[in-house]
């Protein structure tokens, strides 16, 4: 169940990241077309940005669930069977204590218990937190940022539960592996 529904994640930030790529081209093909004309649209550049961040945040966690992340792997290479998978499974668990981490970090910064407990009233959750995420908005867009941030915890979110999977799989890959041995 939990590999279907990674997988089914997977499959959507793929598409969503892929989508994104074609907007970021768009939006700089217009941004080029509008400067030439003299007529700048300048939210195009910020809107662009925020569309690459998100981009490289979806495409991030379909990378690290397929585990095809940059790496270099001459040590890797030259362990036994053995110690290699569990040197990756070693690797998994580090991707989900920092989706975790991320995650953990997420919800102290966003705070939503707090803002829960205000009334929704961003005055009152910033006299009482310091905290001012929800009142700062981007400069040509005017959007309120947090809407931008929101692809970290959505990433964190995603990230763990791809990293669960590959640890499962990792484990029940080291468990036949054993097996076969005996």
């Amino acid at each position: 169940m939990l590999k279907r529904l990674s997988s089914g994640i997977a499959r959507c930030e793929g598409v969503i990241a892929a989508v994104l790529a074609a907007v970021i081209s768009l939006l700089i093909l217009l941004n080029i077309a509008t400067r030439a004309l003299g007529q700048a649209l300048y939210w195009t550049d910020e809107l662009a940005i925020h569309a690459m961040i998100w981009m490289t945040f979806f495409t991030t966690s379909v990378v690290l669930k397929r585990r095809e992340g940059v790496a270099v792997t001459l040590l890797a290479d030259a362990l036994p069977g053995g110690v290699r998978q569990g040197l990756h499974l070693l690797v998994d668990a580090m991707v989900l204590f920092f989706a975790l981490l991320l995650a953990v970090l997420c919800w102290r910064w966003y705070d939503p218990a707090t803002l829960w407990a205000s009334g929704f009233d961003i005055q009152a959750f910033q006299g009482e937190t310091f905290n001012f995420i929800y009142s700062e908005t981007s400069r040509t867009l005017g959007i309120p940022k947090f809407w931008v941030w929101l692809c970290l915890p959505i990433f964190a979110v995603s990230l763990s539960l791809h990293a669960v999977v590959n640890l499962i799989d990792g484990i029940k890959g080291l468990a036949g592996a054993e097996r076969r041995l005996a």
